[in-house]
């Protein structure tokens, strides 16, 4: 493994617990060449998009069943060993990292499309699909599953993380999306949450505990998910405006006047200028929205009208149309890009992402102030935002090598996540909890809610086996 750099002090001191060779030789003996304890293989296994630096884990798994799933959690269990799931490492808390040892379940090979029931808007899935394959293996169907968090993750991760995105501000997110999954308890059982039917009233609602619990709870093996009718029309628009608080004013008035707009995300000066370099784009170097429309060819004019005029009031210029898919492919691509663009911007950088979420109407009072101590500061840095429901993303980035640059980026993201739940936000709008925000969810929550958390991990996970040391500590 490279040697750690100045970042793995944030990883939380744990105990490492011992893989005993017995049941690294049961594991070959069930898996074959399904269990691989090459070092690259565990590497690939041990690191996420986060900026932290962790021994990998001491085996790989790479699951093809349900029952491959339940296996290796049953040999893992007698032995206490931890289990943690992968999709394909797109998560930037340090979600997968084996911060505690133990085995990591690989299940990108679960990758089917189980059932499709388009009369009823629903699909089933295996964990390892991920959310373009999904869209583009029922494409033919004219229905379209709306979870966008930028990276192609899987489905099952998305679901562990209660992911959203850009389409969140008129879809939801995954907590509304997910109807009913499966899931390997920590015992190693299987079970089913929920049903097809659009809404329950029977029993404990298993699958919002599940959603969202980060593989602590479950690693889960199928989702059940809504799907929605293709728009018959779709326009995206980009606005370039003098200011990020001309831009922000318009997207609360945007939502404040009930527009149903599908997506308006804010990309500041910075990242417009990184996106441009890395994508060959010729985007005016000012704060803009790009924005999104979805319904009938009358809808979406008179919404983009709508928008138009209110962009106006606060100075918007230069509204820019892309109706073809090509055109909003390549404005969305880039957009989903703003990360990669950023870390290029930059030769050996490392980023510290962090994302929170505020009531729409205090945006403006986080994001502005936020905006200032960050070019105070002097670290470079890109800022975009899925505005529309009050969630946006800083992302910091520095020299790994230079502990100084880390505690200055550590400073600013405690000060935008301690204003954020000042004005009655949370830590995290969607990136999930993981290592990085553990200390945050005590803040936001208080410790009883955090106590229940814990109530409810050992009761479903005595040997706290599943995915341990994150979200909170035992």
């Amino acid at each position: 493994m490279n040697a750690p750099t100045a970042l793995t002090h944030l990883v939380p001191e744990v105990h490492q617990r011992a893989v005993p060779q017995a049941l690294l030789d049961a594991l070959k003996a069930r898996f074959g060449a399904q269990c691989s304890t090459a070092l690259a293989v565990r590497e690939q296994h041990g690191r996420d998009e986060s900026s932290f630096e962790a021994p990998p884990p001491a085996a790989v798994v790479f699951a093809q069943s349900t029952q491959d799933v339940a296996d290796a959690v049953k040999l893992a269990g007698p032995y206490s060993v931890p289990v943690i799931p992968f999709g394909v490492g797109s998560s930037l808390e340090g979600h997968l990292l084996a911060v505690q040892g133990g085995i990591s379940i690989d299940v990108s090979r679960m990758n089917k499309v189980l059932a499709i029931h388009a009369e009823d808007l629903t699909v089933t899935v295996q964990p390892g699909v991920t959310r373009k394959q999904l869209n583009e293996e029922i494409k033919s169907t004219g229905l379209f599953f709306p979870i966008d968090p930028g990276a192609d993750a899987s489905i099952g991760g998305m679901a562990a993380t209660r992911a959203s995105g850009t389409n969140a501000v008129r879809y939801g997110t995954m907590r509304e999306n997910v109807l009913a999954l499966e899931v390997v308890t920590a015992s190693g059982e299987v079970i089913r949450t929920g049903t097809r039917a659009k809404k329950s009233s029977a029993g404990y609602d298993l699958t919002r505990l599940m959603v969202g619990s980060e593989g602590t709870l479950g690693v889960i093996t199928e989702v059940t998910l809504r799907l929605y009718p293709l728009p018959e029309a779709v326009s995206a628009a980009i606005c370039s405006f003098p200011s990020i608080e001309a831009a922000v004013r318009t997207t609360i008035q945007v939502i404040q006047l009930g527009v149903p707009i599908a997506r308006v995300e804010l990309i500041d000066v910075n990242t417009v200028r990184m996106v441009n370099a890395y994508a060959k784009l010729g985007l005016r170097e000012e704060p803009l929205l790009l924005m999104e429309f979805h319904g009938s060819p009358a809808g979406v004019k008179e919404q983009a009208e709508t928008v138009q005029d209110i962009a106006s009031e606060f100075g918007g210029n230069a509204f820019e149309w892309a109706t073809t898919p090509e055109e909003r492919t390549r404005l969305w691509t880039a957009r989903h890009n703003a990360y990669f663009a950023a870390i290029q911007s930059r030769p050996g950088c490392r980023a510290i992402s962090t994302d929170t979420c505020v009531p729409i109407s205090r945006l403006a009072d986080c994001l502005l102030d936020s905006v200032a101590e960050a070019d105070a500061s002097g670290i470079p840095y890109f800022l975009v935002g899925h505005v529309g429901d009050g969630n946006f993303h800083f992302g910091y980035l520095l020299d790994p090598n230079d502990p100084k640059e880390r505690e200055v980026a550590e400073a600013l993201n405690h000060k935008l996540v301690s204003r954020a739940l000042a004005l009655e936000g949370t830590c995290t709008g969607e990136h999930g909890v993981g290592l990085h925000k553990m200390d945050f969810l005590v803040t936001e929550t208080g410790a009883g809610a955090v106590d229940l958390m814990r109530t409810i991990k050992r009761a479903l996970d005595p040997q706290n086996i599943m995915n341990p040391g994150k979200i909170f500590s035992l």
